[in-house]
């Protein structure tokens, strides 16, 4: 029996599998976006009723809301005062979980994980963006590939829907076999020595930290890594380009456009973009044009650039940080996913570039022939809600503060830290805190030792991400303790900030 409450899959799936790449991402024209997210939120009254009261608890009319001016007026829709505060069937188009057929989890700053029911259908938006990557920059289509997935399997909102959207791409026709070892080194090995030599080529799917852990520990145990002719695709954490010369040493990459791609996306919203030939191959040439850089960007530190499809994944923008509406089993709209980035359509990025002496995509070092997709792009820098991203895993203030709330380590410090990652000379990560000492205690040899296993043992059990995302050797912190108001971290009568990017 049909399920009147599930999308029209029929059609969805065979526009999916039926029709090209090419014609899938056609050129948008911003007034057909707008239609579109108009035309979701008016959908979203009638059928969420979530949405309905929330609108209805703001005094807002959906029947007065007919232009896109009206609907960029709408107030935000945020994870407390929306996805926290109403039931999940009621936040689900037809206030049912019968529309949906999967489930994908992430964690949260308390430790309670988030539930973010899909259905196969809305998963083809996301597939899409892994064929772009898989066509356009690795030639999936012509080349007989291993796609490995070294995500965490389970719930995790990475695992399941990478392979989910790779087995997408074997059935619309791509040569393509899907092998899930997941974030167990070992396995990863394993698929890499038995199945690897039959394939033309090999993707390693995953973490930027853990994908580097895994090519490093594969060279001490002897794999030739050129030898597969490997392409990488990672997501959840923004990396240099210095990062990225580093793994296609590594690799043996010879075209660092086209032998690796990251991916912009949030559990809630699914991927909502990704890095392309063209996008890195101007953030490679802005990496060595800093100046250009903070022009464009406003900042010197280089965020990840990727392009979107507006019909998929609308962006707008509010206060320097990304907001979002795309159609889900859970839909979103203007929903604040507090990132901060912002948006550049292609021409104005085109029109940058030409202005600092660009004349054409071949000056970027693109071969002549390739022709880019006209595809807006957003620019991310990263969490601005005081999270910082560890191996895929949002590390939250409050999970560090429970780890230092012990009788023994209170009467040792402050309760302030700074949470950060680096990144060694080698180019691996590291999670660091930094403590800010009481006034009259100076800093012991075991002191430190003592702190950062606390930190660790109550991250493991607050935070399920860092539990099932981080490899258990790179799971305790770094610390370094700093005495009472120092300069450098704990400057006195400034605001104190808990994270640093």
């Amino acid at each position: 029996m049909s399920n009147p409450l599930k999308p029209s899959n029929d059609a969805l799936f065979n526009r999916f599998f039926n029709t090209p790449l090419d014609e899938l991402l056609t050129d948008h024209k911003d007034i057909d976006a707008q239609e579109r997210v108009l035309k979701l939120f008016q959908r979203c009254a009638a059928e969420v009723p979530a949405y309905r009261h929330f609108l209805d608890s703001r005094q807002i009319n959906p029947g007065d809301i007919t232009t896109y001016q009206q609907f960029s007026d709408l107030p935000l829709m945020g994870k407390s005062d929306y996805m926290q505060s109403y039931p999940l069937p009621d936040r689900c188009l037809g206030g049912t979980l019968a529309g949906s057929d999967r489930v994908a989890v992430s964690s949260g700053s308390t430790g309670r994980p988030t539930f973010w029911p899909r259905s196969a259908a809305y998963e083809l938006d996301v597939a899409l963006r892994f064929e772009q990557v898989f066509r356009d920059s690795f030639r999936a289509h012509e080349k007989r590939t291993l796609a490995i997935v070294c995500f965490a399997l389970g719930n995790w909102v990475g695992g399941l829907f990478t392979t989910s959207c790779c087995w997408h791409l074997a059935r619309k026709g791509y040569p393509l076999m899907v092998a899930t070892p997941g974030n167990n080194k070992a396995e990863i090995f394993r698929v890499v020595r038995e199945l690897a030599p039959h394939f033309e080529q090999t993707v390693l799917l995953g973490y930027p930290p853990f994908v580097k852990d895994v090519i490093d520990a594969g060279s001490a145990e002897g794999i030739n890594w050129h030898t597969y002719r490997p392409k990488l695709v990672f997501a959840g954490e923004v990396f240099s380009e210095e990062w990225r010369e580093l793994i296609g040493k590594r690799t043996g990459s010879t075209a660092p456009y086209f032998d690796s791609a990251s991916l912009y996306g949030t559990a809630d919203g699914g991927v909502l973009g990704n890095e392309t030939p063209v996008s890195i191959a101007i953030r490679r040439w802005l990496a060595k044009h800093p100046t250009a850089a903070r022009q464009l960007f406003g900042e010197s530190r280089l965020p990840t650039l990727v392009q979107y499809d507006p019909s998929s994944r609308f962006f707008e923008t509010h206060e320097g940080t990304l907001v979002v509406s795309g159609e889900n089993s859970v839909p979103l709209i203007r929903y604040h996913i507090a990132d901060k980035g912002g948006l550049i359509p292609y021409d104005t990025m085109w029109a940058f570039l030409e202005s600092q002496g660009m004349s054409s995509s071949s000056g970027l070092g693109l071969p002549k022939d390739f022709q880019p997709r006209k595809l807006p792009f957003v620019f991310v820098f990263g969490r601005a809600d005081f999270t910082v991203s560890y191996y895929g895993a949002n590390i939250y203030p409050e999970n560090v503060s429970v780890g230092l709330e012990k009788p023994d380590i209170m009467r040792l410090v402050t309760g302030k830290f700074v949470l950060e990652t680096q990144e060694t000379s080698e180019g691996n990560k590291v999670l660091h805190i930094a403590l800010e000492l009481l006034p009259d205690i100076k800093a012991t040899e075991a002191m430190a030792p003592t702190i950062a296993e606390s930190i660790r043992r109550e991250l493991l059990r607050l935070n399920s991400e860092f539990a099932h995302y981080t490899p258990p050797e790179r799971q305790l912190p770094k610390l370094t303790l700093h005495v009472f108001a120092d300069p450098d971290y704990f400057p006195a009568g400034v605001k104190h900030r808990y994270t640093r990017n």
